[in-house]
């Protein structure tokens, strides 16, 4: 795909020159370079797409679900044709490395493979005789038209845990990507096209808040689909749902992993480097915290040292390189003040990533792999999602006050524990006051057919992404009670 800049939006079919006034450079977080403009599009052209979305939709509707899922078959087969393309060009515009790109996009395709199968998940069910020649039947139908707001961490991967559960069970899809990564879902739009898609069922709006708040605020969108920070998801959860739509919004987290003497440290501690640097630490799946529990304090604490010390970071396109930048110079600036609010705090920085260059990019946001210990309880670091490659350790000397401490956040996005103790893990499992757990696994990534469950201030919403949960979001449910007499004994 040839970048044009500036970009342009994605409107009943046909690509669309924005009306606005301001547009936003894309850049490259490694080099700095600019790599296209997006605009900042009125409010207008989201009433334009929601109005193409639901002129489209009348029909769209009608199509039976084993002929919508044909064109999602043709999605998946031009994803893997452009795979190495759509991944460089996360890579280049998000920062992260070509690995963790192929792996997002990888995770993407799987949830255009489940919703293909929606002919069976979309299914309802029913009962023949609930009274005497009475029958009666649950059936799903589509919305209307819904929306999906996407953060820049995960362009390609994120925007695939809605769409194409959206369009399978009938509904009009519109898109507001991040304006930091808009080029990736560019790409989905394009390949989209190729299929043959009705104009109209799949669109795509570029723009910063006036765009968000138009669609929550817009009668005819049904449902809001949103992954970002919790004050964000809160704000967007409650717009949208003060306008009586649907709405699932996934938010922040600060996840720990508790660390117990009888795990395996040298695995443990590459599992946990691996969670917590991995795609520079800019993932809602990250470790960003460990609780060693009584002796598991030394050991993991040294290996945990070298393995954060030696992480090779660089521009994402190196295979070399394990590590990439974060996404702008302000979030590089956050990150390193945060740091040393955790000094002041009384944590001490074993391993400091602050102010690093990687030689040939000196125009990257780079902060390098960063570990503390003895991170106060309730101190910043402790409770502030950094979204950066911050790693932060405290200690607790029982599994259940390691617990208490995990279940004492606001987040509940995911918890880990490494042990060799079936009892601790069932324990863990049973107790730990989050939606998405990990037993020796640094992330614990829901595959596409389940959903991916975060808790508490982590997700807003009843329904998730993924799976039977997204086709349950984007379906509303119908009971018809019926009966049909031989013959008629008397008028009613």
């Amino acid at each position: 795909m040839a970048v044009t800049s500036p970009l342009s939006n994605f409107i009943g079919g046909d690509w669309q020159r924005s009306s606005a006034t301001e547009y936003l450079d894309v850049t490259n977080p490694a080099t700095g370079s600019v790599l296209s403009a997006v605009p900042m599009s009125p409010v207008q052209e989201v009433d334009r797409a929601v109005e193409k979305g639901t002129a489209a939709f009348a029909a769209w509707r009608r199509v039976p679900a084993t002929d919508r899922v044909q064109y999602l078959f043709k999605f998946k087969n031009l994803l893997e044709a452009h795979f190495e393309e759509i991944a460089q060009t996360i890579t280049k515009e998000c920062g992260k490395t070509l690995g963790e790109s192929r792996g997002e996009l990888r995770r993407g395709i799987e949830n255009v493979e489940v919703a293909c199968g929606i002919p069976v998940l979309m299914q309802g069910y029913n009962n023949e005789d609930i009274a005497r020649g009475i029958d009666e039947h649950m059936i799903r139908q589509p919305l209307g038209v819904v929306a999906c707001i996407t953060p820049f961490n995960f362009p390609g991967m994120i925007p695939l845990w809605f769409l194409p559960y959206a369009i399978a069970t009938g509904n009009c899809f519109l898109h507001k990507p991040s304006e930091k990564v808009p080029l990736t879902s560019a790409w989905l739009m394009r390949l989209l096209s190729q299929t043959g898609l009705p104009s109209g069922v799949v669109q795509m709006v570029h723009g910063g808040k006036a765009v968000v708040d138009a669609l929550c605020d817009h009668t005819d969108v049904r449902a809001v689909s949103f992954v970002g920070s919790t004050p964000v998801a809160r704000y967007v959860y409650s717009r949208a749902t003060a306008s009586g739509k649907r709405a699932q919004c996934q938010g922040g987290a600060k996840n720990a992993a508790i660390i117990l003497g009888d795990a395996d440290m040298e695995m443990t501690a590459r599992i946990v480097a691996d969670s917590a640097y991995g795609c520079a630490g800019q993932r809602c799946l990250a470790n960003s915290l460990a609780v060693t529990v009584a002796d598991a304090q030394g050991p993991f604490t040294e290996i945990m040292r070298e393995a954060t010390a030696t992480r090779r970071v660089g521009y994402g396109l190196d295979e070399s390189s394990e590590m990439g930048p974060v996404i702008t110079p302000e979030h590089r600036a956050r990150i390193e003040r945060l740091i040393g609010i955790a000094e002041q705090d009384g944590a001490r920085v074993l391993v400091d990533g602050r102010g690093g260059v990687v030689d040939g990019f000196e125009g990257g946001n780079w902060v390098f792999p960063t570990l503390l210990e003895g991170v106060p309880r309730g101190g910043t670091l402790a409770t502030t999602e950094v979204f950066g490659p911050v790693f932060g350790m405290m200690h607790a000397e029982s599994l259940e006050e390691a617990i208490a401490l995990v279940n004492g956040q606001v987040y509940g996005n995911m918890a880990c524990l490494f042990t060799s103790s079936g009892a601790a893990a069932r324990q863990f499992r049973s107790e730990a006051e989050a939606g998405n757990i990990g037993i020796n696994l640094g992330v614990a990534a829901p595959m596409a057919f389940y959903p991916f469950s975060g808790w508490k201030d982590s997700f807003f919403g009843t329904l998730h992404a993924q799976g039977r949960h997204g086709v349950e979001f984007y379906t509303q449910t119908k009971v018809v009670v019926e009966r049909w007499p031989r013959t008629w004994t008397r008028k009613f």
